[in-house]
């Protein structure tokens, strides 16, 4: 994708080309669905400044696949400080420059960064931006949400046959969509802390009634992040929300696992409570192989009492399917790019082949690290001719 033409309008086409291309986004390299992604060996981690020890298997893939993102649009590499080393910055290849990022370098396209820009700007109180990390982390999940929807942002009518497509039988008709959204963090008619959602899509559904989908994504985060002490506010909605935990008294709901979607059904019972919506789904988003943190999803949903139909549906799903919405939107284009630079792990395949192949043979001639196509068909074709063999 071309990311210095502007995003084109969202076509009433043809839905039959348009599943097609939705179809192909997933698939442009025509070598089928991966099927794991590959343990990388640490010196192909430390050639492309990427070695974290503490990575799990998919965390220490996705970090690979955006320095190969950075590398083949030459984005000046960027930094990270370790909180106990803080006068010790290292080089590390999924952070691009302060330079870059103050340019919007990353997000996928230019129609983005005012989407980001207005996003900060009107943040709300105790909103949770790190704006250094917003600009400069590839691997960030927070980019990812604007990556992902901020086009939909400014266009009400795509808004709406993206949610068609990704969540049906939720809303009809998006009016506006947040980021890292709280009714009111601290208040005690919510859940008194501050738990919030990273996107929260507004809008109503075919009876009329005033809908929410909030949703909670993750990129390479395990989904187990430390639980905070259990609040007594949370178990009093949990409580006051009939037939939606299975016991709201179960001690995993506020572990490590599953502390977080229980806290977020707990804010959407009780935005529901104080009329803000009608009706209320907490979705969550992560790519097909954060086995984790699907893991954490299943975990949860096996405490509710109906995830599925019941007061306020819990409903997981892959970014891989919202990318596949997305085009069929009609942004195949845009969504082919979010693709490919977060879930096309083909490509760190075919890097790790490549860098085999090296030590016997000559690097390919006319390779440039801008030269990002040739990099992408030289990498697939790699992969494709090892799966042939």
């Amino acid at each position: 994708m071309d990311i210095t033409a502007s995003l084109p309008p969202a076509p009433a086409a043809n839905p039959e080309l348009l599943a097609a291309a939705a179809r192909a986004v997933l698939d442009s390299s025509g070598l089928g669905p991966i099927d794991h992604v590959p343990l990388i060996p640490e010196a192909a981690r430390r050639r492309h400044h990427v070695f974290v020890p503490a990575d799990h298997r998919f965390k220490a893939a996705a970090r690979f696949l955006q320095a190969l993102w950075r590398e083949d649009r030459g984005l000046a590499m960027g930094t990270h400080v370790n909180r106990s080393e803080p006068h010790r910055p290292r080089r590390l290849g999924s952070r691009i420059s302060t330079a870059a990022g103050a340019l919007g370098a990353n997000f996928l396209h230019p129609d983005i960064v005012p989407v980001v820009t207005r996003a900060l700007a009107y943040r709300e109180s105790g909103a949770a931006y790190d704006v250094d990390r917003l600009k400069t982390n590839l691997l960030s999940s927070q980019p990812l949400a604007f990556n992902l929807f901020g086009p939909l942002a400014r266009d009400p009518a795509l808004a709406s046959r993206f949610v068609t497509e990704f969540l049906p039988g939720t809303l009809t008709e998006v009016t506006d969509i947040l980021f890292e959204h709280s009714p009111g963090r601290g208040d005690t008619r919510f859940t008194a802390d501050r738990t919030a959602y990273d996107v929260v899509l507004r809008g109503r559904d075919t009876t009329g009634a005033r809908g929410l989908i909030c949703i909670e994504i993750k990129y390479s985060e395990p989904g187990h992040e430390p639980a905070p002490p259990p609040h007594p506010r949370h178990t009093q909605i949990a409580h006051a929300t009939p037939g939606l935990f299975v016991d709201p008294n179960d001690p995993t709901l506020t572990s490590a696992t599953c502390q977080q979607f229980y806290r977020q059904h707990c804010l959407a019972s009780a935005m529901l409570t104080a009329g803000l919506a009608d009706t209320a789904t907490l979705a969550f988003i992560a790519p097909t192989h954060n086995q984790s943190a699907h893991a954490a999803a299943a975990t949860y949903r096996r405490h509710l009492t109906d995830p599925q139909t019941g007061t306020i549906p819990f409903v997981p799903t892959t970014l891989e399917h919202a990318f596949a919405a997305l085009a069929t939107a009609g942004l195949p284009d845009h969504a082919r790019a979010l693709h490919r630079r977060y879930t096309d792990f083909w490509l760190v395949d075919g890097e790790l082949d490549l860098a085999a192949a090296a030590a016997t043979q000559k690097p390919t001639e006319g390779m440039t690290a801008l030269d990002t196509d040739a990099a992408y068909r030289h990498r697939t074709a790699s992969s494709r001719s090892r799966k042939a063999a």
